[in-house]
């Protein structure tokens, strides 16, 4: 592996914040990131850093790194998923408590996601992250797909990530051109809730087979601001009904690539 030409991608942190009556770790704020992203990531030889969230005030503040200084330092950005998407930051109360979401982890990472476009660089954001590229961008949620969108599938189960369904990429989109098809089959499929209006100059690349919720989305304005619903992290080989998501990550290192 040349060290010069070792491409850098961030990874946006889950935060995990201090439980009430807690003592020890579990007392205190968490930044972490789930394995299997990582793995996923570094699986052409990249190298991967975790981004914390920085803290502008409280009783350890010794250094004066920004965020934006990760963003001019590192080639791309990752945003990975987890809790959802507060509904305030798109302008909603929650319909219920368990819907709160992270405001903290949705001011970071839309921090983050701003000073990675400003930089010109690649950002993917998987999941929740896809949810966050779009509120960032305007748009809005459904708070909880079974009981807002009548008649959808089931896009979460308590198989986790054994669960899937059949996704179709739009005809003549980006996906559907670096994947080959617009036939794009099964992907692993965790969450509740989903795009509801598309944010600005935003566009759909691939939606559900069953119901048409939308699983990918692409900015137009940028060279790749992409994010999509499902898990390619969990795509794991001898899984062969599931789509194949190189194609993708090929895509998001070419982009990354060529801002060096």
């Amino acid at each position: 592996m040349t060290r010069n030409k070792t491409i850098r991608i961030g990874l946006s942190a889950r935060l995990f914040h201090p439980k009430n009556g807690a003592t020890g770790i579990e007392s205190k704020t968490l930044q972490v990131l789930e394995q299997s992203i990582a793995q996923w990531i570094m699986s052409r030889d990249v190298l991967v850093l975790m981004v914390p969230s920085i803290l502008k005030s409280g009783p350890i503040h010794r250094s004066n790194i920004r965020l934006r200084d990760y963003a001019e330092y590192l080639d791309g950005l990752v945003l990975q998923g987890g809790t959802d998407v507060s509904p305030e930051a798109y302008g909603e109360v929650p319909l219920n408590e368990e819907w709160a979401g992270d405001r903290v982890r949705d001011a970071y990472e839309m921090e983050l996601l701003h000073e990675f476009v400003e930089a010109g660089k690649p950002v993917l954001g998987i999941c929740r992250g896809m949810q966050l590229i779009n509120v960032a961008f305007g748009g809005s949620l459904y708070q909880d797909i079974p009981s807002q969108l009548e008649g959808a599938a089931r896009h979460q189960a308590e198989a986790y990530d054994l669960h899937s369904h059949e996704i179709r990429f739009a005809e003549k989109g980006q996906f559907a051109r670096w994947f080959g098809n617009t036939d794009a089959g099964q992907v692993v499929s965790i969450h509740h809730q989903c795009v509801r209006t598309l944010g600005k100059d935003l566009a759909v690349e691939a939606t559900s087979t069953e119901d048409g919720v939308i699983e990918a989305i692409r900015h137009t304005g940028h060279d790749f601001v992409v994010g999509v619903q499902w898990h390619p992290e969990f795509h794991t080989p001898g899984r062969d009904s599931l789509l194949n998501c190189v194609p993708l990550l090929d895509a998001f290192y070419v982009a990354a690539r060529a801002t060096r």
